[in-house]
């Protein structure tokens, strides 16, 4: 037999042995059969929370120079590409796998993060499990690319996951790792010109591709289903993603994108859902996230939005995922006022949802100045109005005013294009027999909520008491054919929304 036909048989026999892969899941009722998985019901914990905080944080951090630094390292002209030649060196030199070693996270104090965030009001944390650069942020079972092994030599994740059993916070991660085979794949290319054009990137070497992936075209979209993934890789990522569920127990599952893979991604959320079972006594307690609203129309769990708000109230609870800036930390990066992540924040609770925020940590593991006076903001305005966020429901409608807008086409990435709130704009939540009213923004003299006229026949009760949260005086108020009208005092109780309890 020639080298080439042996080479060709091995092959054959490989992907032989791919085709018999088969999933593998722990005992329960639930399966990856659809209509198995249409019996799930989020839990009331999830419906409760309102607002989780999230660090989008891991090996692409080190370079503090944004999102996606594994791939646009690799892409000739690159914003990414250029910093990386200037501070490592040629990615044929240098790659990503010399960046890991970089990132050392000196100053990762856990515990000191979580309690920041639940003094801002999260009542759920969640940690980056694996992003597409294929790193495990675990003390990984079935791969050698791990942060236990490398880079900070630590397991973020279970530490992270013991700070928020710590302070009373329920646990997430996130998984990305679905797309990285395709997402990955720029490292086996090279320069188009200069003095390294043909020269292959560090990609190429096959002692690496445990991490890089072994060579195969480069898709036309980073992140999507291509349909070009074997199937060893899908096992791969089964049993990388069973391993992170079965060690740490986690309460939400965040999968960035749909269900993957057809099968065997159904069969991730099967097992998830009978581990809940096995680990709570019989109790569906987690929840499990898909970007795709069709996985979520019927029960099989629930939808995130990310960057964006769904056009009503929905009347099943959802998340929108966003950030103070950008997803990695970036040096350049422009945040969000505390105003608009406040009323981000109203207005997402106002349609039934939760918001996970993420503050991207600096290689070292801490938060910059301008993401620390954001957390500050957040945690004086929470400590005046939480009553009004976490544990309420939707009421009839979720707002009046200027600020509403159609997003119906698209709401992913659509919170761009919502307009600053006023105090012309107003939100409203319930509790049990209390509506609050959120204006948007301060009035120095009256605020009017027109949704409360008699003749909108909206609040069915009459209106017994109306008081601000933070201000321990009486208001004057009256009800009549405009709205309920409210005069204000002169003292602000908040620099951002002011909430109205009615009674």
């Amino acid at each position: 037999m020639t080298r080439r036909s042996a080479i060709g048989a091995l092959g054959a026999a490989f992907a032989a042995r791919a085709q018999e892969l088969k999933p593998e899941i722990a005992a329960g009722p639930y399966s990856s059969a659809p209509e198995s998985l249409q019996r799930y019901q989020v839990p009331d914990w999830f419906r409760d929370a309102k607002l989780g905080l999230w660090a989008h944080w891991g090996p692409q951090s080190a370079a503090e120079y944004g999102d996606w630094y594994a791939r646009n390292m690799y892409i000739e002209g690159s914003r990414q590409y250029k910093y990386h030649v200037q501070r490592y060196g040629h990615p044929s030199k240098v790659g990503f796998k010399d960046v890991i070693p970089t990132w050392k996270a000196e100053h990762f104090d856990p515990e000191h993060l979580v309690g920041l965030y639940k003094k801002a009001g999260a009542k759920y944390f969640v940690s980056m499990g694996v992003h597409c650069d294929n790193f495990d942020m675990w003390n990984s079972t079935y791969h050698r690319w791990n942060a236990v092994k490398m880079g900070p030599k630590k397991d973020v994740v279970g530490l992270f996951r013991n700070a928020a059993r710590n302070h009373g916070l329920r646990f997430g991660v996130t998984e990305h790792l679905w797309g990285s085979y395709n997402w990955l794949a720029t490292n086996k290319g090279a320069d188009k010109q200069g003095p390294y054009a043909g020269v292959p990137y560090d990609g190429n070497d096959p002692a690496n591709w445990d991490l890089y992936h072994e060579p195969h075209p480069l898709a036309k979209q980073a992140w999507a289903e291509q349909g070009n993934e074997p199937v060893k890789w899908k096992h791969e990522w089964l049993t990388r993603i069973k391993d992170l569920v079965d060690q740490y127990h986690p309460d939400l599952l965040y999968t960035d994108g749909g269900i993957p893979f057809g099968e065997w991604g159904r069969s991730l959320v099967a097992h998830y859902y009978n581990q809940s079972l096995n680990w709570n006594r019989g109790m569906m307690d987690v929840v499990y996230t898909s970007k795709r609203k069709s996985d979520c129309e019927i029960g099989t769990c629930a939808f995130d939005v990310e960057r964006g708000l769904v056009d009503a109230i929905s009347p099943e609870p959802w998340q929108t995922d966003t950030c103070v800036g950008n997803w990695h930390y970036d040096v350049d990066a422009k945040y969000k006022t505390p105003k608009t992540v406040i009323d981000l924040l109203v207005d997402i609770v106002s349609r039934n949802g939760n918001m996970l925020l993420n503050f991207p940590l600096r290689s070292d593991g801490t938060l910059d100045d301008q993401e620390m006076s954001i957390v500050s903001e957040l945690t004086r305005w929470m400590a005046i109005n939480s009553e009004a966020i976490h544990g309420t429901r939707p009421w009839k409608i979720f707002g009046e005013g200027p600020g509403i807008v159609s997003n119906s086409a698209n709401v992913s990435f659509n919170e761009r294009l919502h307009k600053e709130l006023t105090a012309d704009d107003v939100r409203f939540t319930t509790k049990g027999d209390t509506l609050y009213a959120f204006s948007m923004g301060w009035s120095p003299r009256e605020t009017v909520i027109a949704a409360l006229a008699p003749s909108r026949n909206l609040y069915p009760a009459t209106i017994h008491q109306v008081t601000l949260l933070g201000y321990s005086g009486s208001l004057k108020w009256t009800q009549n054919q405009d709205g309920l009208r409210i005069q204000m005092p002169e003292r602000k109780v908040s620099e951002h929304a002011a909430v109205f309890k009615i009674v």
